[in-house]
């Protein structure tokens, strides 16, 4: 283990991470009775030019007129390369002390979390304002992917990142065809079987940049969380990919439809045989040091302190979850 230990962030349950259009006050409505554990309120892509400060205003009365239960409050704000963003952050933070989090899309330099940490710092000074602000990125563009690392030890305030799988294809000018789906090109031949034949296998497309930065957040202590499926009427190809993360180590996904909310939940939220082995991991480390041993082991295997930290996070969400 090295000796550097990098602090883990506020433990939150984010297998569901669901968008709604800060523009549409009904949509924030029923979204507040559904099962996501995050939403976050946007008012970047999913709100037109000319709509942008209604949505502000829109948000900031949901926010402070709904019950959100014990769900995580995001709000997406515009891209730093816009006029509109300064006006989000100040809006919403001074209005809104039951905002958890800001998601700061299309982030390509450390410098542009740097520039909303200053602000957002300044304004919970100057408001006195008693609950920090977490932080979610959405890496999606290549220079994003490029310097991943890098946005990963941006802030203190950074607790997640988003793969934001649609511009990425964009910025990286992939021929994508659905949204966070594969592509039949994208595959290998087999070499030719005696009778002559080739079989096809596809490929994913998106497993590089996955890995990428899921390695980045795993290394300094941030949840992974994976973007939109767009075709939210293919329940299978969500599944699919949803899964596809959950097994490489992701959190949750986004959920660009109420109907994606109660797939993403089921596939990230951790099985039974997890939850027992995470209980018996602290067990064992507590009856280590009641007995003074140094080292503390499971079925023959030593338990180091990234075991521990990891399975008390799976016990705080497993007890969130029961709480639900």
């Amino acid at each position: 283990m090295s000796f550097t230990l990098i602090p883990t962030p506020t433990a939150r349950l984010h297998r569901s991470e669901l968008a709604v259009p800060g523009s549409n006050p009904t949509f924030m409505e029923k979204s507040a009775s559904s099962n996501a554990d995050v939403i976050f309120l946007d008012l970047e892509d999913a709100v037109a030019p000319d709509d942008k400060e209604k949505a502000r205003t829109n948000i900031i009365a949901a926010l402070n007129d709904i019950d959100w239960g014990n769900k995580t409050m995001m709000i997406r704000i515009n891209g730093l390369d816009t006029h509109y963003m300064y006006r989000d952050v100040v809006d919403i933070v001074e209005a809104c002390p039951r905002l958890d989090m800001i998601l700061i899309p299309k982030v390509g330099v450390a410098a542009d979390v740097y520039a909303i940490d200053v602000l957002t710092t300044q304004i919970e000074q100057a408001k006195k304002r008693e609950k920090k602000i977490g932080f979610e990125v959405l890496i999606e563009t290549a220079l994003g992917m490029a310097n991943v690392e890098a946005i990963a030890q941006s802030s203190p305030r950074l607790e997640a990142m988003s793969f934001g799988v649609a511009d990425y294809a964009a910025s990286t000018r992939a021929r994508a065809q659905v949204i966070g789906g594969v592509n039949p090109d994208f595959s290998v031949l087999t070499d030719k079987d005696e009778a002559g034949k080739r079989e096809t296998h596809w490929q994913d497309p998106w497993l590089f940049a996955q890995q990428r930065m899921l390695v980045a957040c795993r290394a300094y202590g941030l949840r992974p969380i994976d973007g939109p499926f767009g075709d939210f009427s293919d329940q299978d190809g969500y599944i699919s990919a949803a899964r596809r993360c959950a097994s490489a180590g992701y959190e949750g996904k986004w959920a660009i439809h109420p109907s994606q909310i109660d797939l993403a939940n089921e596939v990230f939220t951790p099985s039974e045989a997890e939850v027992t082995k995470a209980r018996r991991i602290l067990e064992a480390m507590k009856e280590a040091a009641k007995a003074g041993r140094g080292a503390v082991s499971l079925d023959g295997r030593l338990i180091d302190i990234a075991s521990i930290r990891m399975a008390e996070a799976l016990i705080s969400k497993a007890d969130a979850m029961s709480g639900k």
